[in-house]
Formats: structure tokens, C-alpha cells, sequence
């Protein structure tokens, strides 16, 4: 089918679906008050270090640069990557800039906005990690392949090599500290604008070294041992750039707060994670329960959709699903399943729902289809996509449940029963 063809290698040069919601978001902030956000960079203070490899590692070692051990266990590059980035500062290479800021005002405490796999590499590489790669073998290395096979300690131990962790030691890196900033969305752009033209990576990274806490913390736990998690991001491990993390924190917060989302997605999941940060003693054991019912809810989707459609549109044109995972669809499947009863009704009708989510993303009735697939952080469509697809569910299924109302563009939502 030469159309299908076609839209897949469409689908292959859009954004990739981690940065389509924070990519808008972004969008959305810079629209406002271009002159108070002009003035807030005129304020920010940007200065260069010229720091050696010892001298980073050892703000590393002391947690000055907060590369935090629940970071350490995403780790994106595999040991070939690694040990060439050591071999560029064996060689002194350019190494590309690393980007701190401090936050809160605190002298001497940074976040990292650019540049945490290097500093992980770093740190495993002398030894100091306590990871899965701490103290890796160099492997493949392109122009010092009498190193192969060699750690840090090997080198240390070896005369012969003295000169060689000299030079890695001695080594300047480039470092750039950005203070004084005045809001959080500030270092959001700069981080996105940063990253452009590197690997992905997602906001959350940023947003847990903001927002550190214990909600925050259950939910990166939950997030490494989920396997419905694994499943829909197609992976054995923790994902590298924190996807998982982020998408249990967006069914959380439109589990528990979906009538106060103002449609700006990257200020929402903030705000869920402070306030629950806040008060996780009272509601520790609440959040727990809801986040118990996420598996089950992605279970009953896989039944009634099949695992290699779940979370995808139906193009109905094309008699298909759509290849591309879509996180606006997760939102609302598991909106509905993650209710016991809603979900028992869905799995004795599995034909019916699956007809009826096609006939949602069918060309006749495009308003869902746009509401999951186009401006999806918006109030309106947020609350276009919940509204129809609880609808369709209650046409089909034999209970009972309330399903959110738009007034004022507000979303009005009080709960599922």
C-alpha cells in the first residue's frame, strides 16, 4: 500500500512523542510577556569554568554537581560510547561544554542541564558510582587500542600508563554555571534549547532535580519495577531519558487533579509533584493504591487492543493502527481502566469497546482524533478526548460513571463515581 508507505516515513519525521507535549509547552510559555522574559535573561549571570576531570570529579564525589544515584540507574550510553568520550580526554579533544546551575541561590550546589551522561561516564570510570558500569573495561577504542581492556585501577597500577591518567586528570573540560535565574520555566528553555541538537531527552530530568521528594521518589521506584511500563516503552530497563517516570506522573495527576488543569502541561506535572512531595505522608498510601491500579488498567488494553496496538490511532482510512505510540490515548484508556468496575465491564465487552474507539478515530468524527493527535495540552481538546471516550464507553458498557464537563474552560471532574 503505497499511501501507508507514505505516512509511516511521515510518522518517522515528526518529533518524537517525548518532546511533543514539552516542545508546545514551551511554545505556549513564549507567547506571554516577551518583555519579562527578556528582563529575567538580562538578569541571569552566565559564567565559564575551566575545570579539570579531577576537579569535576571530585564536586561529583562531594554531591556538589547533584548527579543523584536515582540518575545513575538510567544510563543511556553503552560502554564502546563510554570509552571513547574517555578516550577524546585521554587525546584532549574538544569535549563539548558542560551546563550547571545553581539552584535555589545555594553557592556551590548546581543541577545539571547539559551534560549528565559524560559526568556519569566520569564518575564510573574512575570508580565511584556504585552502578551496573562502575568501573567499566575501555572497549573499542579508535586510536589507543593498547588500552582495550584496561580500568581506571589498571592504569593506576601500571607505570607504563602514568602519563596517560595525567592527562585524564589534568585535563580542562568546559563548564559553564548559569546563577541567578528567577523561575524554573527559564531553565526549562534553556535546557530544551540545549538539547536540540543532542539525544532527546525528557523534562522530567530536570523536573526531578527541582523537585526532589518522596512522592517523586516512589514514583521513579515504581517506574524502574512497572512491568506495563517496560511494555509500552518496549524496553527491559529503566528508560535513559526518564519517559517512564513522566508517564506514571501524568496518570497520576489527572488521576487526582484534572479540575485543576489549566492547559499547560510542564506547569501541571510541576505542580503534582510539589504538592505531593508536600504532603505524602497523608496521601502515601491513597497515591499507592492508584498507582497499583495503572498495570491493570494497561492489562485490560492489551486484551481488548492487542499489545502491538495499544496506544495507537485507528486510521480508519487505512484499515490499521497507527505505528506511532500516542501518549494522549494511554492518558485517556487508563483515565477509564484504572476503575475496577469500569474495567470488568470493558473486558466482557472487549468487541464493542475496540469498535467503538474506532469509530472515534474514523474519518466521520475527526474531534477526537485532532484532540489526540494535535494541540493535546490544551484545555478544550484535554477535555475533548476524556469527555468522548468516556461516552463511547458508557454507550457500550453496561454500568455507570460520571465522565469530566467542560464550563468556563475549566474541566469539571469530582471523580469516576
Amino acid at each position: 500500500m503505497p499511501e501507508l508507505k507514505l505516512l509511516e516515513k511521515q510518522e518517522q519525521e515528526e518529533v518524537s512523542f517525548e518532546q511533543e507535549d514539552e516542545a508546545l509547552d514551551d511554545e505556549l510559555e513564549s507567547n506571554g510577556n516577551s518583555k519579562s522574559v527578556l528582563d529575567e535573561i538580562s538578569e541571569i549571570l552566565v559564567a565559564g569554568n575551566d575545570w579539570t576531570t579531577a576537579t569535576i570529579l571530585d564536586q561529583l564525589v562531594r554531591d556538589n554537581i547533584q548527579l543523584n544515584p536515582r540518575f545513575q540507574r538510567r544510563d543511556a550510553w553503552d560502554i564502546t560510547r563510554k570509552s571513547r568520550f574517555i578516550e577524546s580526554i585521554f587525546l584532549g579533544f574538544p569535549i563539548p561544554e558542560i551546563v550547571l546551575a545553581s539552584p535555589d541561590k545555594r553557592r556551590g550546589k548546581f543541577v545539571v542541564l547539559d551534560g549528565k551522561q559524560r559526568l556519569l561516564t566520569i564518575l564510573q570510570f574512575y570508580g565511584r558510582s556504585e552502578t551496573t558500569n562502575d568501573s567499566f573495561a575501555l572497549k573499542n577504542l579508535e586510536f589507543m587500542p593498547e588500552l582495550n581492556g584496561c580500568t581506571h585501577e589498571d592504569l593506576k597500577n601500571n607505570l607504563l600508563h602514568s602519563s596517560v591518567l595525567d592527562a585524564l586528570d589534568n585535563q580542562t573540560l568546559r563548564t559553564t554555571l548559569i546563577r541567578n535565574w528567577k523561575t524554573e520555566s527559564l531553565l526549562y528553555k534553556i535546557f530544551l534549547r540545549l538539547n536540540v541538537e543532542n539525544t532527546p531527552l525528557s523534562a522530567q530530568e530536570l523536573r526531578q532535580a527541582l523537585h526532589p521528594g518522596d512522592f517523586i521518589n516512589f514514583l521513579d521506584d515504581e517506574s524502574i519495577e512497572n512491568p506495563a511500563l517496560r511494555k509500552i516503552l518496549k524496553s527491559k530497563n529503566p528508560d535513559p531519558r526518564m519517559r517512564d517516570v513522566e508517564l506514571l506522573l501524568r496518570y497520576v495527576g489527572f488521576h487526582h487533579f484534572l479540575s485543576e488543569y489549566r492547559g499547560n502541561l510542564k506547569v501541571f506535572l510541576d505542580i503534582t509533584c510539589k504538592e505531593l512531595n508536600q504532603d505524602w505522608k497523608y496521601r502515601k498510601l491513597e497515591i499507592e493504591s492508584t498507582v497499583s491500579q495503572f498495570e491493570k488498567a494497561v492489562q485490560t488494553t492489551t486484551k481488548i487492543f492487542g499489545e502491538e496496538n495499544i496506544f495507537r490511532v485507528w486510521l480508519g482510512n487505512y484499515h490499521t493502527y497507527r505505528s506511532k505510540f500516542n501518549r494522549a490515548i494511554l492518558d485517556v484508556m487508563v483515565f477509564y481502566f484504572s476503575d475496577p468496575v469500569i474495567r470488568e465491564a470493558a473486558e466482557k465487552n472487549p468487541a464493542g469497546v475496540a469498535n467503538a474507539f474506532k469509530e472515534l478515530c474514523s474519518s466521520s468524527n475527526s474531534e477526537f482524533r485532532e484532540a489526540v493527535e494535535k494541540s493535546t495540552t490544551s484545555i478544550r481538546e484535554t477535555h475533548t478526548r476524556l469527555s468522548l471516550w468516556g461516552k463511547a464507553l458508557l454507550k457500550v458498557l453496561e454500568v455507570e460513571f460520571n465522565v469530566p464537563e467542560l464550563v468556563d474552560n475549566r474541566i469539571i471532574f469530582n471523580g469516576l463515581r
